[in-house]
């Protein structure tokens, strides 16, 4: 494959696209230190499939991503050792994790004078080789992603699609790989990661304060997003909830500086073709349309995972179609909608996003990723909505002190859809060092205040580590109940657990 005309563009000039252009045209070797993360081993994957030698290096914890690399033939090392970084490699990409001052191969790359690259840095030199979509915000981006990549399948769209999780309908992998001209990747907004991409297009599902220990103050993460929609180029698209207020404060901000952009809302309060209506909600499945795509006569979109939060999502993505079907085949016909329509049914969501992980003794065992209190509210309104008959019980794990502490209150009432709650001590970040004063059980006193506060029914509980808690759950739990954990932390362990103590073997592989 001639990498430098993929997707019919051009190589920036200078640094490191043209380099990875050059690096792809002959087939080179690239070294992935830290490959068993999710965006690493998705890049790879994309890599391995342009014809380079790829190899890398990992921690020997088993991750679900240790069987894609197998079966792709990716091989990789369980330790880090200068000797593994192959001879002759071109460039070696590493993952945020790993810092020089620490890591051996990242020290014996530096020592070769082979190219050393963050992942962003990478997958933004990747971006500048195809017309690429960014898909941003502090919520929603993954299972926004998902989603564009089933409905680029069915509307033929000749494309790449990166996701931030495994994907069910990509075959269990983050990556699916269609064609050769478009790229749509998440992008997170993390230490600005973001910056290094190369947009055409971005959707942006929302903006709110999170991430407090490198964005202390909302408006210090509500620019970051500015300054990455000021990326587009002349002509570009900014695709935006219009539901939420910090995506609409930031492209309102872009739009005074850069009226040459394109903008369009989409949402419940959008104006245009991409104004979701007739929302409802029956027999496990939820239905809406849009105001300018959705099928001929009585034609609805269809999910069949919950949440006014999943409409949003598919109305982000059905946007992004929208304007891609519209680029390479001219307009949108009814045959297109039904084929959106038929993929957005079959769409099953993507790990630890709302995820069945299975049923025993009556009792529906699910697991979430949400981590922000936004996240936390509007998933377990999704499913109190889809599930109504269902008791909801909740294991929350809460992840990093700086964000729990600068949203203890936000954490605590979003809780109050659930029925009975279960929370634990604060899984840590590295990047982090406990300050003291908020913790876990401080989370579950002020939870505690909020739901005697609320006369809301049910109970409070903390146990310290998540696994000690299946014990007192086995004597809670009861048929017909939905039992989730949640939260970027390891409590999906517990569920676990649980399932296989109920009779029956958990779906999938582990996170």
């Amino acid at each position: 494959m001639d990498a430098v005309s993929l997707g019919g563009f051009a190589p920036r000039e200078g640094g490191l696209c043209m380099d990875l252009a050059k690096i792809l045209e002959r087939r080179g070797k690239a070294y992935f230190i830290g490959i068993k993360g999710t965006g690493m081993c998705a890049l790879a994957e994309l890599f391995h499939h342009a014809g380079l030698s790829v190899s890398g290096s990992d921690r020997s914890e088993v991750f679900y991503t240790d069987g894609i690399l197998k079966e792709m033939g990716i091989p990789f090392h369980e330790t880090f050792d200068p000797a593994h970084v192959p001879p002759g490699a071109d460039l070696a990409i590493h993952s945020a994790a790993y810092h020089g001052e620490s890591n051996p191969e990242m020290a014996e790359a530096r020592r070769r004078g082979i190219p050393l690259v963050k992942y962003a840095d990478a997958l933004g030199a990747y971006s500048a080789l195809f017309d690429s979509s960014g898909i941003a915000g502090v919520h929603g981006k993954t299972t926004t992603t998902a989603m564009t990549g089933v409905l680029f399948r069915a509307l033929a769209l000749p494309a790449r699609i990166l996701a931030g999780s495994a994907v069910e309908a990509f075959g269990g992998r983050s990556t699916l790989i269609l064609g050769e001209k478009y790229l749509a990747a998440e992008t997170c907004e993390y230490r600005r990661h973001f910056l290094s991409f190369c947009p055409r297009r971005i959707v942006l599902t929302g903006v709110e304060s999170d991430h407090q220990d490198c964005f202390p103050h909302y408006e210090d993460i509500r620019d970051a997003f500015a300054e990455y929609t000021l990326l587009l180029p002349p002509g570009g698209s900014l695709i935006y909830c219009a539901d939420d207020p910090g995506a609409r404060e930031v492209a309102g901000l872009t739009k005074q500086k850069r009226p040459d952009l394109a903008f369009v809302p989409y949402g419940f309060e959008a104006e245009g073709p991409y104004r979701i209506t007739d929302y409802s909600v029956k027999d496990e499945r939820a239905c809406f349309r849009l105001a300018g795509l959705s099928p001929p006569g009585d034609g609805v979109f269809v999910l069949r995972i919950p949440g006014r939060h999943s409409a949003l999502n598919a109305a982000a993505a059905l946007a992004l179609a929208g304007l891609l079907v519209r680029e390479e085949f001219g307009s949108w016909t009814g045959e297109h909608s039904r084929a959106a329509v038929r993929a957005l049914e079959e769409f099953t969501g993507s790990r630890r996003r709302s995820e069945i992980t299975g049923e025993a003794g009556g009792i529906l065992f699910m697991d979430d990723y949400g981590h922000h209190p936004t996240a936390l509210r509007s998933t377990l309104m999704g499913l109190k909505e889809f599930y109504p008959r269902r008791r909801l019980v909740v294991s929350f794990m809460s992840h990093t002190y700086t964000r729990t502490a600068a949203l203890l209150e936000d954490f605590a009432e979003s809780l109050l859809p659930a029925d009975l709650v279960f929370l634990h001590k604060i899984y840590a970040s590295a990047r982090e060092q406990y300050p003291g004063g908020v913790n876990g059980r401080r989370l579950y006193e002020k939870t505690l205040e909020i739901f005697e506060r609320e006369k809301k029914e049910g109970g409070v509980f903390y146990v310290d580590e998540p696994e000690e808690a299946a014990e007192s759950l086995k004597g809670l739990l009861r048929e017909g109940d939905l039992f989730i954990t949640m939260g970027a932390g390891d409590n999906w362990k517990l569920g676990k657990k649980l399932l296989a103590e109920y009779g029956a073997p958990p779906k999938g592989r582990d996170p």
